[in-house]
């Protein structure tokens, strides 16, 4: 069932924000349902709004002159998207950021959040952070791919989706997994049988059930354990409270990239 903004704030960045900086900033924020295939952004477009997801997870993808598309990274609940661009200046998205597991989002208009960073240190320091965190990510990724076992980076992507998707089902193909870890879809089909047969998930046309989490975090890489450890150190516990949710509006029309 799709969140209302009844539900509240589950974005972790958001949630770490002084009450007076959520506060004052919450008119300019929209909730919206997201749509699986939906593009955020499109490559060598105008950037004109920020994502902070609330439920879902969004990729970000390159795709090749030829046709061929590769994940750069994903970005579900932790964060906002686009901070990079936002702070250097950038008025253009330099991939393709698609929904790949549905869910909510809140939207702030670019400029207004610009604004609003120049005459708030708290929200221009976490935005900072934030963006420092995406480039170690981006490290991170690098190593991992290059490191450690299919099955390993299988289990961490589950683990991240599972994450954001805030339920223990969640859409999420073979196809979308092949193309995060940079390997053929065969390679994704063994590495997910073998952790079914384990009894840590169950996939079924073209979903996944996440069964035995621990037992998962104990078959991943390290890289997702890093991970988290850094957000816990970025943002730590949120504590809010008095806040009123901005309305929610309809949701955009599903896009399906080329």
């Amino acid at each position: 069932m799709i969140q209302s903004h009844e539900d509240g704030i589950t974005n972790r960045m958001l949630r770490s924000l002084p009450p007076v900086t959520l506060e004052r900033i919450l008119p300019a924020l929209e909730i919206f349902d997201t749509v699986q295939w939906q593009v955020l952004y499109h490559t060598d477009r105008p950037i004109e709004h920020v994502y902070f997801v609330n439920r879902g997870l969004v990729s970000f993808i390159k795709i090749m002159r030829d046709g061929r598309t590769v994940g750069i990274g994903a970005r579900g609940i932790e964060g906002v998207i686009n901070s990079n661009a936002l702070i250097t200046g950038m008025d253009k998205a330099i991939v393709e950021y698609i929904v790949q597991i549905p869910g909510t989002a809140y939207r702030i208009k670019a400029n207004i959040l610009r604004d609003e960073m120049a005459r708030d240190d708290a929200l221009r320091e976490v935005m900072l952070k934030f963006a420092r965190f995406g480039i170690g990510q981006l490290v991170q990724d690098a190593a991992c791919n290059r490191l450690h076992s299919i099955k390993e980076r299988c289990c961490r992507w589950l683990l991240t989706a599972h994450d954001s998707a805030l339920c223990d089902t969640f859409p999420l193909t073979h196809e979308f997994l092949a193309m995060m870890l940079g390997v053929q879809r065969a390679g994704v089909s063994i590495a997910a049988s073998s952790l079914q047969k384990a009894e840590l998930i169950q996939n079924t046309r073209g979903r996944v059930t996440i069964r035995n989490r621990s037992g998962l975090e104990n078959a991943a890489c390290e890289c997702y354990g890093v991970s988290r450890a850094q957000l816990e150190t970025l943002f730590g516990t949120a504590q809010r409270g008095g806040i009123n949710w901005p309305k929610q509006t309809p949701a955009f029309s599903g896009m399906r990239p080329p």
